[in-house]
């Protein structure tokens, strides 16, 4: 049934049977990211708004037909979005009619064989080796500097510091999202084997190897907290005094600071660690199906586009190995 006509002000999720159940769907089945679930809820919103202002009623999503979507890709292209915001746009809309042809209400979707504006190829930013171990090296380096200018050593609590360094080494030592790093829990980490078990997107897990740097570092971080974590306890905690994890904002913020004091760019995002993490294992000869599974990619094409950044690397072995290049 639609949703009852609204405001542009009022939230669909709140007037509409069938999206509260597809956000539900996200938020408990699915797996989904707290970003998917935003802004897959913002894509309904907006189309929904689109929709009233066009027809003066709520959208019919059993009744609604190609015709309407194609006038609202119209419509995005003349609002001057990038081709990846459209493609954001009806991803939600694709992921949604998915999801009530799953619930039996509909046997096709309208959106099916409606062609998108290619996605813009751009090569994804990565930090090279060196840079990267200035980054890591930072938080340490700012624990030394406070140290050293505080009135007493024991005036400063060592312990954000070194949970800083732990997770800019883990994300770096095995590829993690954000949202990976965030929901580390004590029990995932088999420090002797030295393997982490990794909660990926749609509740989709993934063992893969973490570095010794990496593991040092989480336990000096825990050997600096009062109580620290054990079982299904987070690897990383927000507060020293609670168990609550750290969140994606948190680790954002800290990591724009570390770039700053590390002199880099800081309008780089933890994900791009992840994408250095790719780079560099292909960069050292890794084959792109073990990258693929450590990564957590669910198709090659993913993966793939970090191939593009290797192309450098291959040039020059070519003109130092070949004898007529």
């Amino acid at each position: 049934m639609p949703g009852r006509a609204a405001n542009s002000n009022s939230s669909i999720a709140d007037d509409d049977a069938f999206v509260s159940s597809f956000l539900d769907y996200l938020h408990t089945e699915a797996g989904a990211s707290v970003y998917t679930q935003r802004n897959y809820r913002q894509a309904l919103t907006e189309f929904s708004r689109w929709y009233f202002g066009e027809r003066n009623t709520a959208p019919d999503w059993l009744n609604l037909k190609k015709l309407d979507f194609r006038g609202y890709l119209r419509f995005l292209g003349r609002g001057n979005l990038s081709r990846s915001a459209v493609q954001l746009r009806f991803s939600a809309l694709r992921s949604f009619y998915k999801h009530l042809m799953r619930r039996g209400k509909l046997d096709a979707s309208p959106i099916k064989d409606i062609t998108l504006p290619k996605k813009e190829k751009r090569l994804p930013q990565f930090l090279t080796p060196e840079q990267s171990a200035a980054l890591m090296e930072a938080p340490l380096a700012e624990l030394a500097n406070a140290q050293k200018h505080a009135e007493k050593k024991a005036e400063i609590d060592p312990a954000p510091y070194l949970r800083d360094a732990a997770i800019l080494e883990a994300i770096y030592s095995c590829g993690l999202r954000i949202s990976e790093v965030c929901g580390m829990r004590v029990l995932d980490l088999d420090r002797t084997e030295r393997l982490l078990r990794v909660h990926g997107k749609g509740k989709k897990e993934r063992q893969v190897p973490i570095g010794a740097p990496a593991v040092t570092a989480i336990e000096r971080y825990w050997a600096a907290l009062e109580h620290p974590p054990t079982d299904e306890m987070p690897v990383f905690l927000a507060n020293p005094n609670e168990l609550r994890p750290v969140y994606p904002r948190l680790v954002q913020l800290h990591f724009k600071h570390y770039l700053e004091a590390a002199d880099l760019d800081p309008t780089l995002t933890p994900h791009k660690l992840r994408h250095s993490y790719a780079t560099h294992l292909l960069n050292a000869g890794a084959d792109l199906r073990s990258v693929q599974e450590l990564l957590g990619h669910e198709n090659l094409v993913t993966t793939q586009i970090y191939t593009h950044l290797t192309t450098d690397r291959l040039k020059q072995a070519y003109d130092e190995a070949h004898p007529r290049a």
